[in-house]
């Protein structure tokens, strides 16, 4: 019963948690908001296979993009860096993002104290930095930040504000970020490595209306076309949100069918087990085969007295490993933030298959019982 058992906990826990996973991954790009298209350099088939970040975006085609595509509300680029923050003697490295003041409705920021950057401070390239909320407190403990320097890559900032938690999207934790004006950061931090304009690591596009994304998603990749002259594959990926959610919905759904095929295996251990420890009850017991068919038992009445204990063994730690598996879902989802579930389906797949396999597995075992002659059996006694 062990090996079933344990295939079945591990095949009941892997599906839970994997559509935990799924929901989990669906409710961060549903948190993206359904307005948005995100356009990142370099082609689909570069972002099946990033060896390098592309550098094909520019500062120039978000304006161009605000500038020309009537049904776009907004456009936040944004150029992103890790590195280290300092203050005092405290140090966290983070993730830094250069951007512009449309951040704060394209991807729903708000600022908790203080203020946001703003457009004079984008074109003046000022020295300032607004701050999430968790990076606030490593740094100043407490003390208000507002006014206050710090340090990042060795050149000093103002900090000008503070963000409300927003919690963390797709591993990044938001409330630890920085942001700083996308010119500040071209000039001062990493530096202009387009000839064509300030590279950007990839623009956030707000529409008006969520029924012409498709339309938008049509204009954004005309026009990009068109400003960056391309004749063949584009040198851009424009995702929208439903792009997004069915790209992970593949990957996470393709995850969980993997580990559940791997873990299934543990289920044909235990059928294996079932045979030995089945054929071994038959060398053990072939007294009583031989007894019971000296009183007239059938070789129909043995197959199927040994099958049934067969299958009774398998369905029995299925039903043990479905509670095993079932306790292991809740505990991941206490510890960690996947609401994984019990799923009805997979519970009654997988007893139904421990049941199938103890019956497949104890055919062996009780064919041979039953052909057992009566006298040889009773003279082993």
């Amino acid at each position: 019963m062990l090996g079933i058992v344990i295939g079945n906990a591990a095949t009941i826990a892997t599906i839970g948690i994997g559509q935990g996973a799924q929901v989990f991954v669906e409710n961060q790009v549903s948190e993206l908001g359904s307005n948005l298209l995100f356009i990142l350099p370099g082609s689909p088939e570069a972002q099946r296979r990033p060896v390098y970040s592309p550098q094909t975006l520019v500062y120039e085609d978000a304006i161009a993009l605000a500038e020309q595509v009537p049904l776009i509300d907004q456009v936040a680029p944004q150029l992103n860096s890790s590195t280290l923050v300092s203050y005092r003697d405290r140090n966290v490295s983070t993730l830094i993002y250069g951007t512009t003041p449309d951040i704060l409705p394209v991807r729903d920021f708000d600022v908790a104290s203080g203020r946001f950057l703003s457009d004079l401070d984008l074109q003046r390239q000022r020295h300032v930095v607004a701050i999430g909320s968790e990076l606030a407190e490593r740094l100043f403990e407490g003390r208000n930040p507002i006014g206050q320097s710090l340090r990042i890559d060795n050149l000093s900032f103002e900090v000008i504000g503070v963000m409300q938690p927003k919690g963390s999207t797709f591993g990044t934790n938001l409330d630890e970020t920085a942001f700083i004006p996308l010119t500040t950061m071209a000039s001062r931090l990493v530096g202009r490595t387009s000839p064509y304009g300030l590279t950007v690591t990839f623009i956030n596009v707000a529409v008006r209306d969520e029924t012409q994304m498709d339309m938008v998603k049509f204009q954004v990749e005309n026009l990009l076309r068109q400003r960056h002259a391309i004749t063949d594959e584009n040198d851009f990926t424009v995702s929208s949100q439903k792009d997004i959610q069915e790209r992970t919905a593949a990957v996470t759904g393709a995850l969980t069918a993997l580990l559940a095929t791997v873990a299934s295996i543990s289920l044909l251990v235990g059928g294996i087990g079932i045979t030995n420890i089945m054929l071994v009850s038959v060398t053990e017991r072939t007294p009583e085969i031989g007894l019971r068919k000296a009183i007239g038992a059938s070789p129909r009445d043995i197959l199927l007295q040994f099958t049934i204990e067969a299958t009774i063994l398998a369905v029995a730690g299925g039903i043990v490993g479905v509670a095993v598996g079932g306790a292991c879902i809740v505990l991941v989802s206490n510890v960690t933030s996947f609401k994984a579930g019990v799923s009805l389906m997979s519970v009654v797949i997988a007893t139904g298959v421990s049941g199938a396999l103890g019956l497949f597995f104890g055919i062996v075992p009780a064919q041979r019982a039953a052909k057992l002659d009566p006298i040889v059996a009773l003279r082993s006694a």
